[in-house]
């Protein structure tokens, strides 16, 4: 007798949808409830689903519509779908079929794989059953930080300049934790995008997923740093299941005078912040910190080669998270064509520079 096949059972209580999404062993918080809230307001849609098989539930997944032009969209599944194991995406491709829109011509799922990065991406698989690999709309390359060990372990585990730059911060007084002062990280987050020529969504979109992103078991929170009352380094935050992610942030300098006039010492305020977020992800239970994001090319003339070196410092563990296209109608090739054209067009106008920023 051949095994049942998978069906996507339409998610209509977002706690039990939330549930699922945390437990499985492929996972991500991209795939909470929250995150589809917050897309909205990029005027694209979630739809989630169980994933059931026979009476037994695989996994979960909310995907986004988005609308392109009249008659044509794509799903798309940010760092999904929440499933038991891999050996499941070709049914989930098929099942999709069954849920999809005519003006749905492609499918991009981004599974939670975590692979190690090694030389080059050889090892990575080429596809799934029908899902061929593909551009990823999230990092594809990341460092994460496993948090099983005690405080005293992970310090010795930092780079030795993370920790002398750390032990410096708390000498000049620098204190980072968790804040509800969004106007602080802000402040930071908007420079340090437009010091670096990046794009950002409205400010509604963050402050959604700061709302939403809340609730359902899931956590959405801002943690800074600041050195004599003013927020110098800071970060956005959503978490579910084992696994918190730093998904936006930044630094500023500190520009203040001194009483004698005298330029002002690095408090090292970015370094007190990764490793103040380290501590608050263990003691709040995540196992999983993912620094979100660092490039595939190293190029130290840009921008994305100082975050990665600063990363680095606090973990040396990375990990690819690929991503992979399913064809839904005879339209697909000429809408990944358009789709990175856009792309293209959007870092020529942002940054002058046709290249992607990771």
């Amino acid at each position: 007798m051949s095994k049942p096949t998978i069906q996507l059972i339409p998610a209509t209580d977002p706690q039990a949808y939330n549930d699922v999404v945390a437990t499985m062993p492929l996972s991500s918080p991209l795939q909470g409830w929250g995150y589809g809230e917050a897309r909205r307001v990029l005027g694209q849609q979630p739809e989630r689903y169980l994933l059931q098989r026979g009476a037994e539930t695989v996994g979960a997944v909310q995907l986004i519509r988005k609308r392109l032009i009249p008659g044509f969209s794509t799903l798309y599944a940010p760092r999904g779908p929440a499933i038991l194991d891999t050996d499941l995406l070709p049914e989930f491709g098929q099942a999709v079929q069954a849920v999809r829109r005519p003006s749905d011509t492609l499918l991009k799922i981004e599974p939670p794989l975590m692979l190690p990065a090694g030389e080059g991406d050889q090892n990575i698989p080429a596809g799934f059953g029908p899902f061929e690999r593909a551009a990823t709309e999230q990092p594809e390359h990341t460092i994460i930080k496993r948090l099983d060990a005690g405080e005293k372990e992970l310090f010795a585990e930092l780079h030795s300049m993370a920790r002398r730059n750390v032990r410096a911060a708390e000498k000049r007084g620098v204190e980072a934790g968790r804040s509800t002062d969004f106007e602080g990280f802000w402040e930071i987050f908007t420079a340090t995008n437009e010091r670096a020529k990046l794009g950002a969504f409205p400010r509604a979109y963050y402050e959604t997923m700061l709302r939403e992103g809340n609730k359902y078991g899931g956590e959405s929170y801002l943690l800074l740093s600041r050195h004599e009352g003013r927020a110098l380094a800071g970060g956005f935050f959503l978490a579910l299941g084992d696994t918190t992610c730093y998904l936006y942030g930044g630094s500023v300098r500190d520009d203040r005078p001194t009483a004698d006039g005298s330029p002002r010492k690095d408090a090292k305020a970015p370094d007190a912040f990764y490793w103040n977020a380290l501590l608050d992800a263990k003691k709040h239970g995540y196992r999983v910190f993912d620094f979100w994001g660092i490039p595939r090319e190293l190029d130290e003339s840009k921008h994305s080669y100082g975050v990665f070196k600063m990363k680095l410092k606090f973990s040396e563990e990375r990990v690819w998270f690929p991503a992979y296209d399913l064809p839904l109608n005879a339209a697909a090739p000429a809408i990944v064509k358009a789709l990175r054209w856009r792309k293209t067009q959007n870092n020529l106008r942002k940054r002058g520079t046709a290249d992607d920023v990771l």
